[in-house]
């Protein structure tokens, strides 16, 4: 039941935050958006990554983030290798095209990757600065997986329809995103929550920045 409820809320989260997406970039507006060359490109990397796993039989060994091995670019390899099976791995592969999409329409490409990036490398330093970890994972089933940074990067979603809706309902989809997400973390230890909790906030200080910079030339254009 543990792990059905876990499952469940996870997903809940994902569904809450490509929604927050879809309000944020307007659900009438997407046959007309441009190809997010950024999100195909990070999809085909999670493809590519799957299908070297399926051809090569030490692909995992290589390429996961163990703590017991080493190679730098296990933190980066990691992201595109799925350890969650058939099911696992197309939902991975799913939710990263859905989300990375509606992010670069909502934050442009280069933020997106910034984002990703983020979702990649910030998690493990924060938990250690906070006291919220006891250092690097020794669960195997946390050493590779796509959906850390994902989620990292949809919560930023959910910030972006904060800052564009003026309504109450959608204002309240927003802000439950790192409740939930908060929730997830203290109840069930659910990092995909957390992770959530930490891209919202990033999402927020690139939002106060791209404000305060995009002001002074719109008071100059006045």
């Amino acid at each position: 039941m543990g792990e059905v409820l876990f499952n469940a809320t996870t997903a809940a989260l994902m569904v809450m935050m490509v929604n927050s997406g879809l309000g944020a970039v307007g659900r009438d507006s997407l046959r007309g958006r441009p190809i997010p060359w950024v999100a195909v490109g990070l999809t085909a990397l999670a493809i590519g990554g799957v299908a070297l796993q399926l051809t090569w039989s030490g692909a995992m060994a290589a390429l996961d983030n163990d703590p017991a091995k080493s190679g730098w670019w296990r933190v980066f390899t990691s992201v595109f290798m799925q350890n969650g099976g058939v099911a696992g791995a197309a939902w991975n592969i799913a939710t990263l095209a859905a989300v990375a999409a509606l992010a670069q329409w909502l934050w442009g490409g280069p933020l997106t990757a910034a984002f990703f990036l983020a979702g990649i490398l910030l998690p493990e330093r924060l938990d250690t600065l906070l006291g919220l970890g006891d250092g690097p994972s020794t669960d195997p089933r946390n050493f590779a997986g796509s959906s850390g940074a994902t989620y990292f990067l949809g919560a930023t979603l959910a910030l972006a329809l904060l800052g564009h809706t003026r309504t109450t309902k959608e204002r309240i989809l927003s802000l439950s995103v790192p409740a939930l997400g908060l929730v997830m973390w203290i109840l069930q230890e659910n990092g995909h929550g957390l992770v959530a909790v930490y891209g919202f906030a990033l999402g927020a200080l690139a939002w106060a920045v791209r404000r305060r910079v995009s002001r002074p030339a719109t008071d100059a254009g006045q």
